[in-house]
């Protein structure tokens, strides 16, 4: 018997705890929080092979390069992108390739102050690798001297300003680099271009202790050096290389001094149009910071007295030579006063037919030819027409070559040699192939032998707090449910009330955003991009809805419904009905009841049990009655023989 209680005790016990799973499964009650981490969608390896038009070999065996594509447009979006991927799992990024920045930075979850760019923000708290850089002596500290701080400004009045961070920064699975701690900027504020850019952030190349380059060369992964090729005119695109590779015989030099200036400088000479040098004294190239070659910069800007003998050297060549067939137009911008010329054509190889070839000069007598795409740029108001990209750089003695003077140019930024190369290229079919999002094990190590473990995302739930009446709320749930769908860029139907209730004045509302009907998870892209809105409040409601307050949003795997908590601007409040708020109270209070139960009756059982069986046995001298048999003969009875064992009983 007391076997027999055990195993029904067990059983009891079993069904209450599936009951309670199953309550804790769909309300979000007991459940523990543990990390979750997305885990990056599955990407193919593409095969190796050679990407280099001209075979380029690294100089020093002991290191790798990473080859890495370069995206967008100079003209169009006014400069060139590289992707990268920060944290573990890897959050992916398109950072502005920069040789006039000192840092990287991408835009943070933190951050208060930061445009839309093209993807989410960082969100730290999904890396497991993620550490911020305390207060040192090298760096400027919070007010707590706690963590480093960072600030950029720029030229065009643009600013960024944050903390410090190191975490795993991958460059491509097809890249011959594996991934590597680095400090990066992790932005609270953004001003100016660097706000309204599409672009997530920067790629600092320059020179500087924070610059990416500096800390791979630093860690001895690369060889100290990096090059750029930017793609022709309407076609964009191009190639990175970061570390040191042969030079090809034909490239040509020029030096670069580390200590004339903190830019990337040359030693440029002179200038040649069609063939004729302009009327200048070399030394006009060599004013402030020199001639400095800027990657974030679109067009080249001449000191006054150059940029005026170029365009002097351009009209008298249209007016006497191959330029009569053009027609001078209005620029595309009336604000600015371009030099631009139409009758053309709209094929940008037989632009050499109308416009002069240019010459750079460097130091050692060697030259680089420019095309007219190296100084021109498309008219986009006029057909046929194009402008000059050369402006002046009015008081400003420097001599700024932005990224037209170099399109379909490789340019090898040799910093351990101290010289910069030019190489004419076709930039565009420099790497093929690449871009593939890597896979990186929280050690930074290759991810060829690491096995992945995918954590599937089953649900995300989130709280809000609205000033809406709770009256006025209720008849127009429907319509806010569309709107949360659009700013999550879900499906209707994914977006699940669980609960909404009266809180003082407002009203207070639980969501659920479910896979969609066609899949059984939620994507790791989809949840990286819905928790980032979350985690910044960014979620846009119309007027009519009022203001709201996201209270805490929770992430639950499909495997274990067990994830992550981030509770947000206050505490959550008590909410739902009596039951939803005590659920977890009420159903503990029962299990503690029954297993008392239980346990009474199973001793009261075994007391029993056992008395039964003393008194079965008594002592001889104690007078027993037995009870009379019917000795009659007569059918049997089951009554009549349980009397007798009834009978029979003490």
């Amino acid at each position: 018997m007391e076997g027999r209680l055990i195993q029904f005790t067990i059983v009891v016990l079993f069904l209450l705890f599936a009951v309670v799973s199953s309550f804790s499964d769909h309300n979000g009650s007991l459940l523990m929080i543990l990390p979750l981490f997305l885990s990056p969608p599955h990407s193919s390896r593409l095969s190796s092979t050679d990407y280099f038009r001209r075979r380029l070999h690294k100089s020093n065996p002991q290191s790798s390069v990473a080859e890495m594509r370069l995206f967008d447009d100079l003209l169009i979006s006014g400069y060139y992108t590289t992707r990268v991927w920060i944290g573990t799992p890897p959050q992916e990024f398109a950072l502005i390739v920069d040789t006039g920045s000192t840092i990287t930075y991408v835009p943070c979850s933190t951050c208060s102050h930061c445009g839309r760019h093209q993807d989410p923000n960082f969100l730290p708290e999904l890396s497991s690798t993620y550490h911020p850089v305390k207060c040192n002596a090298g760096c400027i500290c919070d007010n707590k001297r706690a963590q480093c701080l960072y600030k950029r400004q720029y030229a065009e009045m643009s600013s960024s300003s944050g903390v410090l961070a190191e975490d795993i920064i991958s460059f491509g699975n097809e890249s011959k680099l594996s991934s590597q701690r680095a400090i990066f900027g992790c932005e609270n504020v953004e001003t100016g271009d660097i706000y309204s850019q599409q672009a997530d952030g920067i790629m600092g190349l320059g020179r500087g202790d924070f610059s990416i380059v500096d800390q791979l060369v630093a860690k001895g992964v690369i060889g100290n050096s990096f090059s750029l090729c930017y793609g022709g005119m309407d076609v964009g695109g191009g190639a990175m290389v970061l570390g040191q590779f042969s030079s090809p015989s034909d490239m040509v030099f020029s030096h670069s001094d580390p200590l004339r200036s903190p830019y990337y400088n040359i030693e440029l000479k002179e200038i040649l149009v069609a063939g004729k040098p302009l009327p200048l004294n070399p030394v006009i190239f060599n004013g402030k910071h020199g001639t400095v070659l800027d990657s974030g910069t679109t067009y080249a800007y001449l000191p006054e007295a150059a940029f005026l003998a170029f365009k002097d050297a351009g009209t008298k060549l249209q007016i006497i030579q191959e330029l009569h067939s053009l027609k001078q137009v209005r620029g595309p911008d009336p604000s600015y006063n371009d030099i631009c010329f139409a009758g053309a054509g709209s094929d940008v190889l037989q632009l050499s037919k109308f416009f002069p070839a240019v010459e750079m000069v460097f130091d050692s007598a060697q030259k680089l030819t420019l095309s007219p795409e190296n100084y021109l740029f498309r008219h986009t108001k006029v057909s046929g027409a194009y402008c000059l990209g050369i402006f002046s750089n009015g008081k400003d003695p420097t001599t700024l070559l932005g990224g037209i003077i170099v399109r379909n140019i490789l340019v090898s930024y040799d910093r351990e040699h101290k010289k910069i190369g030019f190489l004419k290229t076709n930039c565009s079919e420099l790497l093929k192939g690449l871009g593939a999002p890597p896979s990186v094990s929280s050690s930074g190590q290759s991810p060829d032998s690491i096995p992945e473990k995918e954590l599937r995302i089953g649900r995300i739930t989130f709280d809000m707090f609205l000033n809406m009446s709770y009256a006025d709320l209720k008849p127009r749930i429907n319509e806010l449910r569309e709107l949360i769908a659009n700013e999550f860029h879900v499906n209707n139907s994914q977006i699940h009330l669980i609960s909404s209730n009266r809180e003082g004045n407002g009203s207070f509302i639980r969501w659920a955003i479910n896979p969609s009907e066609s899949s059984e998870f939620i994507s790791n892209a989809t949840a990286t991009s819905i928790v980032s809105i979350l985690s910044e409040h960014g979620i846009q409601l119309t007027d009519n809805f009022g203001n709201y307050e996201l209270v805490d949003y929770k992430i639950e795997s499909l495997a274990t419904r067990y994830d992550i908590t981030h509770f947000c601007s206050r505490p959550s409040p008590l909410r739902g009905t009596w039951w939803q708020q005590h659920q977890s109270a009420v159903i503990v209070a029962v299990i503690i009841m029954l297993l008392l139960g239980l346990s009474a009756c199973q001793l009261w059982l075994i007391w029993r049990n056992r008395r039964g069986i003393l008194d079965r046995y008594k002592p001889i001298d104690t007078a027993t009655l037995e009870p009379e048999l019917q000795l009659q003969p007569q059918q049997p009875n089951h009554n009549s023989l349980l009397d007798v064992s009834q009978a029979s009983l003490p």
